[in-house]
Parts: C-alpha cells; structure tokens; sequence
C-alpha cells in the first residue's frame, strides 16, 4: 500500500492471516494445508507460514489418490494466558490454553475491605496466578497475557478502577503497570460485566449474533 504512510503493513497482514488460521484450526479441528488455505483464501505458501508456528502433526489423510495429504491441528502449548475475577472475598484464577481450554485454577481468599487486604492486591493477584500455573503444571515464562475482570467503572484508557468502593486496594493508578511486571506479561483490567458480553458474544447464548444486550 504505496503512499499510505502507514509502517509495518505486510506485519499486519501476517498477523490477520495468523489469527484467520488460527480460528479455522480451532472451529475445525485438524485440516491440511490445502484446505486451509481453501477456507482462508490464502495460497498454499502463505496458509503454510502460521500452521508452522501453531501447528502440531495429528495423522495423514488417506484412501484418496496421490501422497498422502497431512493433518495438522493447534498445539494447545504454544501459549497460555490467565484469566482473574475479583470479588469482595477473593480472586480466582483459571489459566487457559491457546484453545480456550482451562488447565489450572487457584482461588486466593481475601476480604478486600480489611486493612491488611487492601495493601497487598498485587500480591495477591499474583499469588491466585501462581496458583493456576502450578496446579496446570506450567511455569511463568508460559504466559502472555493476563486479564483480570472487575466490578465498577474503570477508566478505558488507563485501567485504573475510578469507583468500586468495595474493593478499595484496587484504586492506585500503578497497578496494572506493577502488575505487568510483577507477572511478566501485558496486563488488561477490564468491568466484569463487559468481559462477560464479549464471552456470550465468542461462545455463550449471543454467538453469532450481531445485537444482543447481556443483563447483570
């Protein structure tokens, strides 16, 4: 795209190309290079490029004429991320796989308005993380990315919890920086509420559909 004064273009490409086969590995199940590269629209070269970062040798297709075409399926290992709901008795954590499927979970009680409580949240946060990641049998160097769902209003921009006085340790606007590095991965704090509409949207009662209001 000549003159549009937009870097890293063919980035964005690869990353679009990754994400669609990505998708079709996970909705599908095991599929050769030439039917993903049917499904997707990309040549044989190009679907080839992200099942080599994903993908994992599952079996061969065979009874039809010619060499027989292999099988490949995502590789659950390739990444992990975890998952944290907060409440006014605790955080638990889930780790999940690249496949969306949990592995670990830990839950960390702690009533947030005692004193004590409200002065260790990262502490905590990443206590119910390590937590998750031994009962799954992973180390933290596996995760790469956190999200963590909380009640009351955030700020979008910056994370920060801007009214949520039942849970008064998560207010400081450094947490999530602290918490990106305490866990070594990007951090993303979220309303519970909205992470629940994008789960119905993604798998729940609201998939595939283009509207739909979720209430709480």
């Amino acid at each position: 795209m000549a003159g549009t004064g937009i870097p890293g273009t063919p980035r964005v490409l690869r990353a679009m190309n990754d994400r669609s086969a990505l998708d079709l590995l996970v909705d599908h199940g095991p599929l050769t290079r030439t039917r993903l590269g049917e499904l997707t629209g990309l040549s044989k070269p190009t679907a080839s490029q992200p099942v080599s970062v994903y993908k994992r040798q599952v079996g061969n297709v065979t009874g039809r004429p010619g060499p027989n075409a292999q099988l490949y399926e995502v590789n659950p290992a390739v990444a992990h991320v975890a998952a944290l709901a907060v409440d006014e008795l605790g955080i638990t954590a889930a780790v999940a796989d690249i496949t969306g499927a949990v592995v670990g979970e830990h839950r960390v009680e702690a009533e947030a308005m005692a004193e004590p409580v409200r002065h260790r949240t990262a502490e905590l946060v990443v206590e119910a993380v390590e937590g998750a990641l031994a009962a799954a049998g992973l180390h933290q160097d596996a995760l790469r990315r956190t999200v963590i769902g909380t009640p009351g209003a955030l700020d979008p921009r910056t994370g920060t919890l801007r009214y949520a006085p039942h849970l008064p340790g998560w207010h400081s606007r450094t947490l999530r920086d602290d918490l990106a590095a305490l866990i070594g991965t990007p951090v993303v704090i979220e309303n519970d509420v909205n992470l629940a509409a994008v789960a119905e949207r993604h798998s729940g009662a609201a998939h595939d559909t283009e509207d739909y209001v979720p209430v709480s």
